[in-house]
């Protein structure tokens, strides 16, 4: 209203100046006549002048007369004309001033009213002000409010977090995690063209929370079911490397603290098991950690805290042992046997069991390393001669499972039990010829080892033994869906067969059945302390999140679930100077 009273107040003045100007025009005008009948009147004065002065020119005068007098009646005229438009004028003002009158009188009612709008908005404002600044003290205790039961929640989640994980080491069960990997470029990559426009390649696998993973069971002609599982802690897909290793690293403690540790990543081919153990290492020509430090995987980076927490301690220094074997079609080699001519290794082992029912692995080589650098040097090596082959799964699919295995060996405890410490000798058996993987033939080096000799003819010092197993499973896979044959065939049924062995193990100790079927393969029979005795397992699920592996993932969270249930008692030390610190 505000400014429509502006705009009829604008137009009432320009209408007023554009009279004023009119009027002026006219005034001006009238004073051009005046000026023009005063001249006139002058003439009149001077011819009747001359008339005066001479009677002959009266016949000239009478024309001037008679000039006089049309002048005079075309200026009488004129004049006439003059004052009716002067006359129309005055009206046109005095209709002006009126109308001016009428539009100001409106102009100020408008006003008053615009007025009275503008008191009662800053009014209104006032009152939202005052209401918007109660809202925002009471949105500033709500947010504290909010903040306080966070941290408490997050202290509460904590605290049951450490009670669940000191609850699962006094029950003995087998930790689990799950990693849901994200999309990758292969993932879209589908022979059938039909396939690739269908919901195969859809996100189908969630991470609710860090504790629960969601799946979204959508087969065709059949309805949707989701499905949740629950496990010690859940990655998504943005996750990095360094997350998942910060929930390992406690073990490490523990193993400093003598309790043997094993961590396993399972899961189907192209899942990430070996990006996650390994990281870039995993690839044919590993990049230096200095290049890609953020995307280490396990291994490298328990190297290099395993060797951080030894120098924090340096009196207490264990001597560091590491041995690589894989399990190749159900064979285990090991990696570091070298050929004496050449760099070949590969070496075949097999497990024995001595008559106390200790398992033994005979003549498994072993290499003494005082750094992370020279700890991954080794692996590096080991991977190279690691079996793989490509298939329409996986371009560079491991075709055997890979056990590392880092011995901490040092002084024990004054106390310790006798159980808890190693022999004083390693026991001695024959040496079987060493069998190899494939047709050439290879000279197996001849095992260092693993026990210290005594001390001297006194009493003999007593040494105990921590075990660091680091394994990446072989990835389970549908022989149809990875299209191989010939001897590729064979490896997948192997691995298949191996992986149903570990599950038929874990299957039978959380059933407490009275035997647990550990030799139907070598890879459940060289894990047998691993997964049934007394160490800190660590079982990290590896997922797709594609619809198209939805069968695979669920049957590896099934195998994650089983593991929860295995209860295998506490965890024991082996004689190890405490380290004092929290695991």
């Amino acid at each position: 209203m505000r400014a429509r009273a502006g705009k009829w107040s604008f137009v009432s003045d320009q209408r007023v100046q554009q009279l004023q100007r009119q009027v002026r025009v006219k005034e001006e005008r009238i004073i051009e006549l005046e000026t023009e009948n005063a001249i006139l009147h002058l003439k009149l004065a001077e011819y009747q002048e001359v008339i005066g002065k001479s009677s002959r020119e009266a016949t000239k005068y009478y024309f001037l007369y008679n000039e006089k007098q049309h002048l005079q009646r075309s200026i009488h005229s004129t004049l006439i004309q003059l004052y009716q438009v002067i006359q129309k004028l005055k009206q046109d003002i005095k209709e002006l001033h009126s109308s001016s009158l009428i539009l100001v009188r409106n102009y100020q009612g408008q006003y008053q009213d615009c007025l009275s709008g503008i008191v009662a908005a800053i009014q209104r404002t006032q009152l939202y002000n005052e209401t918007l600044q109660a809202y925002q003290s009471r949105a500033v205790l709500l947010e504290q409010s909010l903040q306080e039961i966070n941290e408490q929640y997050q202290i509460e989640k904590q605290k049951r977090k450490l009670l669940h994980n000191s609850l699962v080491e006094l029950k003995g069960n087998i930790r689990v995690h799950c990693r849901i990997r994200p999309l990758l470029p292969f993932d879209n990559e589908l022979d059938d063209p039909v396939l690739q426009n269908s919901s195969l390649c859809e996100k189908v696998i969630h991470a609710v929370d860090d504790e629960t993973v969601l799946v979204k069971c959508n087969r065709p002609g059949h309805p949707l079911i989701n499905k949740t599982y629950n496990f010690e802690r859940v990655y998504g897909p943005a996750e990095s490397q360094r997350i998942v290793f910060e929930e390992m690293r406690p073990l490490l403690i523990s193993l400093l603290d003598g309790y043997n540790v094993c961590v396993m990543a399972y899961g189907q081919t192209g899942s990430g098991k070996s990006y996650t153990m390994l990281g870039p290492y995993s690839k044919d020509e590993p990049a230096l950690p200095s290049e890609c430090h953020d995307d280490l995987g396990i291994i490298p980076r328990a190297a290099e805290e395993l060797f951080r927490l030894i120098s924090e301690n340096p009196s207490r220094s264990p001597r560091v042992e590491v041995s690589i074997v894989e399990v190749y079609n159900n064979e285990i080699f090991d990696l570091l046997a070298k050929d004496s001519s050449t760099l070949v290794s590969g070496v075949k082992r097999d497990v024995i069991t001595s008559r106390e029912g200790k398992k033994e692995l005979l003549q498994l080589t072993s290499e003494s390393v005082s750094s992370a650098g020279e700890f991954m040097n080794l692996v590096t090596g080991g991977l190279q001669l690691r079996a793989k082959h490509p298939t329409w799964v996986h371009a560079d699919s491991s075709r055997s499972h890979l056990v590392i295995t880092a011995t901490l060996t040092a002084a024990a405890s004054p106390g310790s039990a006798a159980s808890d410490q190693m022999p004083l000798k390693a026991p001695s058996c024959p040496s079987p010829p060493p069998s190899v993987r494939g047709e050439r033939p290879r000279a197996a080096r001849r095992a260092s080892s693993p026990g210290p000799a005594p001390v001297g003819p006194a009493e003999p010092l007593r040494q105990a033994q921590a075990r660091l197993q680091l394994v990446d499973l072989a990835g389970s896979e549908c022989i149809g869906a990875s299209g191989v044959t010939g001897l590729a065939r064979r490896e997948t049924s192997c691995i298949n067969r191996s992986l149903a062995a570990l599950a038929d193990v874990l299957g039978a100790l959380a059933e407490h059945r009275g035997h647990v079927p550990y030799r139907n393969s070598k890879l459940t029979h060289f894990l047998q302390d691993s997964i049934g005795g007394d160490a800190k397992l660590l079982v990290i699920l590896c997922v797709s999140p594609c619809q198209k592996s939805l069968a695979e993932t669920l049957q590896c969270l099934g195998f994650g679930t089983r593991a929860r249930r295995v209860q295998r008692g506490q965890a024991k030390r082996r004689g190890f100077p405490a380290s004092g610190k929290p695991r």
